[in-house]
């Protein structure tokens, strides 16, 4: 067996079903062979962007894999593996590399010496001996803590070369629980706080750990914000539900968290980042992460926990029904009420553009519609960088583990179009639909046509203001004199032409219906279909 296969036959013993990947690159032959099926992609962003989504919808149970061709298909493929490194997605990554009498020529782009500030683990193999070596110590890592992309460089030279036989058994997931004094202490600190909030992170998704969050949620009568990544790791129609804590928010998280005494991080890092909401001074702070790395990285945390999110949780949960004693039982009641009348003075607040009549559509009124539509626990969502984000995630209402996929700590344009098609692949049953503006189609939209060359029917919708409006306030001048935020197109012309189905509307009472319609295209003739609203240039989001 030659290296390259043997790298495809490591891969289907660990489950793996699709390559995302570019030529050229004799790997896909390889992975062909050994009956893992190629995605090719139209540009490699997208198709990293595609194992990304592959690997969040499984929860990292079942990673994403991406191949490329050496020097142009890597240096195309870095901002992919940049966005998977800063949301820790984990994948695996599998560059070809220059045959090795290239190696230290001037000017080659080499993934061994680029990568290293974006990936988790990387190896070059220089011996094919040890191709099987190399892909256990990276799948290992890809699998175990903090998540993230891992990668191994394979030279051309290298992946041609006989390794003989191969042995290989899957790697095992090995997590582990807190140390059990320190959960007493944060038990005791929730037990005690007068107003505890709970912030859950992405880390309460992976470690699949949502119903543990409820139950130590209801036990404590805590309200629950969410990280951007995190969010749909807690309900958001569960009653002790605040909604989205972050660069943009609901009025209940700003609210309560205000209130709070006792702030208690779930699987999230507590970074300070341009998509994190600042901690308030004087909250006392309580974190569980499974990196060592989170603690103390920009705030003072008085009770740390070490440990997978699912295990901590269900050891606070013992703990704190030990220590209750004769304390009294929270009145959960009068906190969902107390959640209820905030959020509907909010909504109320914001009715006027979620409900708006008035063409160009309102993008709050699409984002009603499409919670209205099609009902949460069907559908997995996501938004894009810039207005997209900001508009949807205070008003979408997910409905549990990864019905939304939020990202955005590195948030190129155009990336939610690879992240739906790729959680198409890992959850079939479900409509997966992605949202992004005119902007982003601009950046990544000819990979629609990747979804109707594979059969892989999501819905699109592009909010199409012919305006760069988020930059408004930034460009005036530049605007003025060049007409700088200006950008056009017929996006749903574009898509019928590249084979999907599509409808450009303009009426604000048609939103819901042209949903209802583009399901429809999906499930029964199992088409991509693309939703070109006409929207308003809008500007305003809600800081709570």
């Amino acid at each position: 067996m030659i290296a390259r296969d043997a790298v495809a036959h490591v891969l289907k013993q660990e489950g793996v079903e699709y390559l995302f990947c570019y030529p050229t690159t004799a790997f896909i032959e390889s992975a062909a062979e050994a009956g893992i099926r190629p995605i090719i992609c139209r540009q490699e962003r997208v198709g990293l962007g595609m194992a990304d989504g592959y690997a969040r919808i499984s929860n990292g149970e079942r990673f994403g894999v991406f191949a490329m061709q050496a020097g142009p298909g890597a240096e195309n493929a870095f901002a992919g593996v940049a966005t998977a490194y800063s949301d820790s997605t984990p994948m695996l990554v599998l560059p070809s590399g220059y045959p090795r009498d290239r190696a230290g020529w001037p000017r080659y782009f080499t993934s061994a010496q680029a990568y290293p500030t974006v990936t988790k683990w990387l190896e070059q193999v220089n011996d094919a001996s040890q191709t099987v070596d190399a892909m256990r110590r990276a799948i290992s890592r890809l699998k175990n803590g903090r998540m993230g992309p891992v990668m191994v460089e394979l030279p051309t030279d290298v992946a041609e070369e006989e390794v003989g036989d191969v042995a290989y058994e899957p790697v095992r997931v090995v997590r582990s629980a807190g140390d059990t004094r320190d959960v007493e202490r944060a038990a005791r600190a929730l037990l005690d706080a007068r107003a505890p909030v709970l912030h859950a992170g992405q880390g309460v998704l992976y470690a699949n750990a949502t119903d543990e969050l409820v139950e130590l949620a209801e036990l404590l009568g805590a309200p629950v914000v969410t990280t951007l990544l995190g969010k749909s790791a807690f309900p958001e129609d569960h009653p002790l539900s605040l909604g989205i804590w972050s660069r943009v928010m609901t009025r209940p998280a700003k609210h309560f968290i205000a209130k709070a005494d006792v702030v208690a991080g779930i699987g999230a890092s507590l970074a300070k980042h341009a998509m994190s909401a600042v901690i308030p001074d004087g909250k006392t702070l309580v974190q569980v992460t499974n990196d060592e790395a989170d603690f103390g990285r920009n705030y003072h945390v008085e009770y740390p926990v070490l440990g997978d999110a699912k295990l901590v949780l269900a050891q606070l949960i013992d703990a704190v029904r030990d220590l209750w004693g004769g304390r009294p039982k929270p009145n959960n009641g009068e906190t969902a009420e107390e959640i209820r009348q905030v959020r509907d003075e909010w909504l109320a607040e914001w009715r006027g553009k979620l409900e708006s009549p008035e063409a160009p559509i309102s993008p709050y009124r699409v984002i009603w519609e499409l919670n209205r539509t099609i009902p949460p626990e069907d559908a997995i969502v996501t938004h894009d960088s810039g207005s997209p984000r900001d508009q949807m995630v205070p008003f979408y209402r997910s409905a549990g583990p990864r019905s939304y996929i939020g990202w955005g700590k590195s948030h190129g344009l155009g990336t939610g179009l690879g992240l739906t098609i790729g959680a198409k692949l890992a959850a079939p049953e479900k409509v997966c639909i992605n949202w992004m503006g005119d902007a982003a189609f601009g950046m990544t939209g000819l990979d629609f046509e990747t979804a109707v060359r594979c059969n892989i029917p999501i819905i699109t919708i592009v909010s199409n203001n012919f305006r760069m409006a988020i930059e408004t306030d930034h460009m005036k001048a530049s605007n003025e004199l060049y007409q700088t935020l200006d950008v056009g197109g017929n996006y749903a012309d574009l898509a019928r032409s590249l084979g999907g189905w599509a409808e450009r509307v303009e009426d604000p009472a048609e939103v819901g219906p042209a949903i209802a319609r583009a399901r429809r295209v999906t499930e029964e003739d199992g088409k991509p279909a693309l939703l070109e609203f006409l929207t308003a240039a809008e500007t305003e989001v809600s800081h709570g």
